[in-house]
């Protein structure tokens, strides 16, 4: 969750910035499509773009990111090849400034392979590398020291290790001197191993902070004060017709920053003959958020999932909780909507809730993504987030990884909200008629 604040996913161009010139290549004209869809805020263009450029993304999450930033200002362009180019750019909504890089799958291609920016904090100071051969040989060695502590499955942690090894020896890493070309090639070369889509290295343009134990008090402040303006992820409460709630949220924040705007979420929406939860573009967080949202759909305490550690060979175990304010809905019909962005936490809720037959799922199979991360920090620019842990059902004594959760009602994601308020409607209906 706490990378949806740092890796921003979206940038555009402002007119306080139009002399800035995008190079006429691959990257470049990407980049300029990008830019000026995010920019304009408009649905029909950003379908464009994406129907274009960039098919694996989604319009809904552009649009909502874009609401979120009110747009970005093209700062420069720090470095241009056909099919790659590094730029920098202004939030217009605030004084964040952030360095991206687009990617596409080769010079030639129109199709964006990756496109991500990561903010720099105020505080922070902008420091370019180049890499060379003993300060790649210093990652790997570090990284591979993280995977063999940490990583759920110490046999899959010892085939990535020589994996990387074997790139190393053969040269494969020689001609790479960008730090976050390297972490891209790093993060696919574990993935071609482990298939695990939560493992990844990253790169910092700034200096990081030293390692210490949880966060400061700066950095909780400045979490808190991320949280309130993204209203904690929830991006849609309402009524819709047939007395239908609606909840669209995009994240499963930590509960005690944000119980509050869960409660008042879920005590709109008490009264209602069905609910509704959109998490079609919830790519995860908490599981203490999970277990919190999940009560509000149970009267007895209920047992959800264990999250198993290799390191410590540790189980928690995930139950809904005894109290939660305002006020339950443990008999109201409700459905989990659903797309290849569903990811994590938001795959936790809806496959425990579907394996007790609380839920309806309605839309497409999710991302498959069931091992919790924790990062770790390389040197002064490099990261690794690990999946150090599993989630284990207590009913099917397995998990979502690889897999993804398959829905109940098979529709594409952009259908699922329409199929699903008339599977609702049906069985209001349907109740209301028993009830005569």
């Amino acid at each position: 969750m706490l990378r949806r604040l740092f890796l921003l996913l979206l940038v555009c161009p402002g007119a306080g910035f139009a002399q800035t010139a995008i190079p006429d290549t691959p990257a470049g004209q990407a980049l300029s499509a990008w830019l000026e869809a995010f920019n304009s805020g408009e649905r029909a263009t950003i379908e464009a773009y994406v129907t274009k450029f960039d098919p694996n993304n989604s319009v809904e999450r552009i649009m909502s990111f874009r609401s979120q930033t009110g747009g970005f200002d093209l700062i420069a362009i720090l470095n241009s090849e056909p099919a790659a180019i590094k730029f920098k750019v202004k939030e217009k909504g605030s004084s964040t400034i952030a360095i991206g890089n687009l990617r596409m799958k080769d010079g030639q291609s129109t199709i964006v392979e990756s496109l991500g920016v990561r903010a720099i904090p105020a505080d922070a100071e902008e420091e370019e590398i180049k890499l060379d051969g003993p300060q790649r040989e210093r990652i790997v060695e570090a990284a591979s020291a993280k995977l063999n502590e940490y990583y759920i499955y110490a046999e899959t942690a010892k085939k990535m290790l020589a994996a990387l090894n074997k790139h190393l020896k053969d040269g494969d890493y020689n001609e790479i001197t960008e730090g976050d070309i390297f972490a891209s090639r790093l993060t696919a070369d574990l993935q071609s191993v482990s298939h695990d889509k939560h493992l990844r290295v990253t790169y910092s343009p700034y200096k990081l902070p030293p390692s210490h134990h949880g966060p400061t008090p700066e950095e909780q402040a400045r979490f808190r004060k991320d949280m309130e303006r993204l209203n904690c992820g929830f991006d849609k409460v309402e009524i819709l017709p047939n007395n239908i709630g609606y909840v669209k949220f995009d994240m499963f924040a930590a509960p005690d920053v944000c119980g509050a705007t869960a409660t008042a979420a879920m005590n709109l929406v008490a009264h209602t003959d069905a609910i509704i939860f959109d998490l079609r573009e919830n790519g995860g967080g908490d599981p203490l958020m999970v277990a919190f949202l999940a009560t509000y759909l149970f009267n007895d305490v209920t047992h959800l999932s264990d999250i198993y550690e290799r390191k410590g060979n540790k189980t928690t175990q995930y139950w809904t909780l005894p109290h939660v304010p305002g006020t339950r809905s443990p008999k109201t019909p409700a459905y989990v909507l659903t797309s290849k962005f569903t990811f994590s936490g938001a795959e936790d809720f809806t496959y425990n809730l579907k394996q007790l037959k609380r839920v309806t799922v309605v839309g497409e199979t999710t991302g498959g993504g069931a091992h919790p991360v924790s990062g770790h920090r390389l040197d002064d620019h490099f990261s690794i987030g690990v999946p150090y842990a599993r989630d284990i059902n207590p009913m099917t004594k397995t998990n979502w990884e690889g897999t993804g959760v398959a829905p109940d009602v098979a529709v594409k994601a952009s259908e699922a909200l329409e199929t699903a308020e008339k599977l609702a409607a049906a069985k209001i209906s349907a109740a209301r008629e028993k009830a005569k």
